[in-house]
């Protein structure tokens, strides 16, 4: 059972980094060192508190993020597990969102790579205090002192040794604590009881040195320490971790430890470090909002005795209690049983039973207080990013920018009459996760689905197969080609039937004209004297649309065209808005084959962001892609090159960008305009549009 803690007695802390760093086999050795497990589980094994999807545990790697409590030295230390691949980003933003915190881990052979790069800007956004943990020193040509050049070389001279590590590669078996200038051993399996003893002999000399930067360092975090040190006194232990601590605060200093989390060494003096130095909700200060009836700026004291405000930071489908909506609480005490207000929608909800995470586990508690993060099922409005409060003291706080999906396939069942289950089981899933989107194509009639990237999607489907039973394949996106004219021509239709009794007759001349692009479709009626009687007007104009649904090149809709009735002849009998519709329809594909026909494609406005190595090569692929370039701009350490793509060479840039930018490359992407294919581009279009129709047909 766990204790009710203040928020004084609270840490928030994600585990972030590149994928592969092993977050997830460090929250299991935390759990298990602090009590909170009774076996270390491995990612290898299926066996893990944090990774219980069973997409995680097929795969092996973490796809959510994951929450559980640890308790340790007095102290409530919310762990926060996020996935490491670029496809599950959302995730992370969402879990840095409501983090006090972060320890960044990276792997002690490959040091900085992209996703670490990448983890300390979402951090930076945040502006969180952050420790790094190099991680799998036991790991054949691991090297600590690499690791920590490659550290300082992309995040500057912050960036602070707290430990050395005691054995290398294969033989690890502790760290040198750089603060207290004491070893920590351990023995295989006893990670939980390590032993405190002096340093070896060939590594004091190291330590020694490594300890004056430190303290430096330190000293550097506080005014009244930097004038003790520059006036030449030593710094008592207790000075020296008050300086640490209020250097850590203020993002001066950023702890390097080290530690194997497989093999559970080391781990609990990253706890130790978490306790002393990393900032509690109270260190983060008050939290501000907008009031929605004021609109004014309000803000809320961390502090369970001011009025009650959460942020729902993300949602899950549980499948014993329905939709779990879990929350950090900023203010006041949420309890079990009770009523709150969600003000971004403007409804109350029932709060039943309050819980507390453990990864799939939920432990039942009567009253969760400011600081702490909880989860409560079945809320009927609130989604992720709603914030929910006292309804006499309504807030709304920032909510959690999610990035825009870069890459989109079509979905198709692969059973008949499966369409609306797979339309409400997407639905669902969109609820989970912010950074999927779901759209219904209206020219091509295809479900769209969009994310993150290949993995992402692959991901969401069985999960829908899985949770839903919708079976559905994922191919390409149809081109939303149009068809529209260049020329001008004047065309007669007749529709004329005489089979017994009243026959059918409608005669129509008509003008084809092209028009300015952006304009669909211009129907006008030149009719003078009656040559087509009122009546059947709407008629003509009703079969031309019809017709335009299905262009004469390949199928595709016409756009960008202006119909003038000008003249025709009716019969007294026989004529009816059917023969006219025809006649229409008939006269409109004559006139569209005349009127030099061609094929347009859609071009999206395309920004891409690269660091100034990549640019060169990202250039070139868009030229290759028919792209043309508009101009570039430099933001911060990138350049951003913005120009015009056809949608047909975009489909899968997202993965092309990725491969060639080493993870390094995002985009985004948005309709322009339509313009004309090139004729060798547009005879493989045509070609293509008829094997389709012929495959239809058989």
């Amino acid at each position: 059972m766990i204790k009710r803690y203040t928020a004084e007695m609270i840490k928030n802390v994600a585990l972030i980094s590149h994928s592969g760093a092993g977050k997830t086999s460090l929250a299991e050795a935390m759990l298990f060192d602090t009590g909170m497990v009774d076996r270390l589980g491995k990612t290898d094994d299926g066996n893990t508190v944090m990774d219980f999807d069973p997409e995680e545990i097929k795969r092996k790697v973490s796809i959510s993020t994951s929450i559980a409590p640890a308790e340790w030295s007095g102290i409530k230390i919310n762990i926060l597990d996020t996935p490491g691949y670029f496809d599950f980003v959302g995730e992370v933003k969402s879990a840095l969102r409501v983090s006090d915190c972060a320890v960044i881990l990276i792997d002690a052979v490959s040091g900085v790579e992209v996703g670490t790069d990448l983890v300390w800007q979402y951090a930076d956004e945040k502006n969180l205090p952050r420790m790094i943990v190099a991680n799998k020193i036991d790991r054949e040509n691991a090297n600590f002192d690499n690791a920590v050049d490659s550290l300082k070389k992309s995040f500057g001279s912050k960036v602070v040794p707290f430990q050395l590590p005691i054995g290398q590669e294969a033989s690890f078996r502790g760290v040198v604590d750089l603060v207290e200038m004491k070893a920590v051993t351990y023995q295989e399996g006893q990670g939980q009881k390590p032993q405190v003893g002096d340093i070896p002999a060939d590594l004091k000399g190291r330590a020694e040195e490594l300890r004056g930067a430190l303290v430096e360092a330190a000293a550097e975090g506080d005014d009244e320490l930097l004038m003790k040190y520059l006036d030449g006194g030593e710094l008592t232990l207790d000075e020296v971790k008050t300086g640490i601590r209020k250097g850590v605060l203020a993002g001066k200093i950023v702890p390097v430890l080290c530690a194997s989390s497989l093999r559970n060494i080391g781990v609990q003096p990253i706890l130790d470090a978490i306790a002393a130095y990393m900032p509690s909700p109270s260190d983060a200060g008050e939290a501000k909002g907008i009031n929605p009836k004021t609109k004014t700026e309000v803000a809320r004291p961390v502090s369970s005795d001011a009025p009650f405000s959460a942020l729902v930071f993300k949602t899950m489908a549980d499948p014993y209690v329905g939709r779990l909506t879990v929350f950090r609480v900023y203010s006041g005490i949420i309890k079990s049983d009770s009523q709150v207000y969600n003000a971004a929608k403007d409804r109350n909800e029932r709060i039943g039973q309050v819980f507390i995470l453990k990864g799939k586990q939920q432990e039942a508690v009567a009253e969760v207080c400011a600081g702490d993060i909880a989860a409560v099922a079945k809320l009927q409005e609130t989604t992720t990013n709603d914030t929910l409060s006292d309804a006499a003291n309504p807030v709304i706080y920032e909510a959690t920018s999610f990035p825009a999906a870069v890459f989109s396939v079509a979905a198709k069942p692969r059973s008949k009459g499966d369409e609306e289950k797979i339309g409400s089981g997407l639905a669902r899933l969109t609820e989970e996760d912010p950074t999927l989107k779901v759209e219904r194509n209206p020219q091509t009639f295809e479900t769209i689905l969009s994310g993150m990237g290949e993995l992402h999607l692959d991901i969401t489907t069985e999960r829908l197969k899985r949770k839903f039973g919708v079976d559905v394949a994922l191919d390409a996106p149809k081109v939303p080609y149009k068809e529209t004219i260049r020329g001008t021509t004047k065309v007669e239709g007749k529709h004329k039937k005489q089979t017994g009794g009243r026959g059918q007759y409608g005669h129509v001349f008509l003008e084809l004209s092209p028009l300015e692009p952006g304009n669909d479709f211009e129907f006008v009626d030149k009719i003078f004297g009656g040559s087509v009687p009122r009546q059947y007007i709407p008629a003509v104009e009703k079969g031309i649309r019809e017709c335009m649904v299905e262009g004469v090149l390949a199928g595709y809709p016409v756009t960008n065209i202006r119909v003038t009735l000008y003249d025709g002849s009716y019969h007294p009998v026989d004529s009816s808005e059917m023969a006219f519709k025809i006649a229409a329809s008939m006269a409109f594909k004559k006139g569209c084959l005349d009127a030099k026909p061609i094929l347009l494609e859609p071009i999206m406005k395309v920004e891409v962001t690269v660091p100034d190595q990549f640019m060169g090569d990202v250039m070139g692929d868009l030229n290759k892609k028919r792209g043309k370039i508009l101009g570039m701009e430099p933001r911060g350490n990138n350049q951003v090159i913005k120009g015009l793509v056809p949608f047909a060479e975009m489909t899968r840039y997202a993965i092309d960008l990725r491969s060639m930018t080493q993870g390094r490359g995002v985009h985004s992407m948005e309709f322009s305009h339509y313009e004309e294919i090139p004729s060798s581009v547009a005879e493989e279009v045509i070609e293509q549009a008829k094997k389709e129709k012929e495959a239809q047909s058989k």
